[in-house]
């Protein structure tokens, strides 16, 4: 199967095939994302597992926390090359051979996503939340572009960098504004395992810390 992105395909990029775009209402609906990868670029390397995470609403005056963490979307992906790094996968610990053989078909898992996306956020526009987004983004934009007919539910450009968020709001730096240098209050519970579930659902607490907080 040819895995490259094909001409048709970049009707996509425009905002005016975005579904969600004359949604009703101009609320947002956050979507915590994290993804563990064979490598580090979509195409070349392939996506192994990914989780999203429903991670609260804001509509301009009010953001709305979630009570927990239970809208959850989880999926691990068959290998769409045979390019790896060793390195990336003893981070994730994920099995490669075997994701060969069970790993879900890239078309539906994207497919499954993007309904469940839909259904989870109603007539609200969907957005991706990272910390920091540019790499899942990048990956998440492409699998869904490059394996659904709908393409992102995220648009082109739907996305909160937590990172940014943080150098922001606490006035510091970006190279200052990394995860692990998050101040105790504003971090999550969680131990960061390097499964893409576990890891979303830190996020998304930290997401919501971040997002209510006034700021240094």
């Amino acid at each position: 199967m040819n895995y490259a992105i094909h001409g048709s395909m970049v009707a996509a990029l425009s905002e005016s095939d975005d579904r969600f775009r004359s949604a009703p209402t101009t609320t947002d609906a956050y979507f915590s994302a994290d993804i563990e990868t064979d490598g580090p670029i979509p195409g070349t390397y392939s996506l192994l597992s990914f989780a999203l995470v429903y991670a609260g609403s804001f509509d301009g005056k009010r953001f709305l926390r979630p009570s927990g963490y239970h809208k959850t979307f989880y999926r691990e992906m068959q290998p769409i090359s045979n390019n790896f790094q060793p390195e990336a996968l003893q981070v994730n610990g994920l099995d490669r051979n075997a994701l060969c053989v069970r790993g879900m078909d890239p078309q539906r898992a994207m497919s499954e996503a993007n309904e469940w996306i839909s259904n989870v956020a109603g007539n609200a526009r969907p957005v991706l939340v990272a910390y920091p987004v540019s790499f899942d983004w990048a990956w998440l934009y492409w699998y869904f572009v490059q394996f659904t007919k709908e393409g992102s539910p995220f648009g082109y450009s739907r996305c909160f960098d937590l990172k940014t968020a943080m150098a922001v709001k606490a006035r510091i730096p970006i190279s200052e504004a990394s995860r692990s240098k998050l101040p105790s209050r504003l971090s999550s519970s969680r131990a960061h395992t390097h499964n893409a579930l576990d890891d979303a659902i830190e996020q998304a607490e930290i997401f919501a810390n971040v997002f209510e907080w006034e700021g240094r």
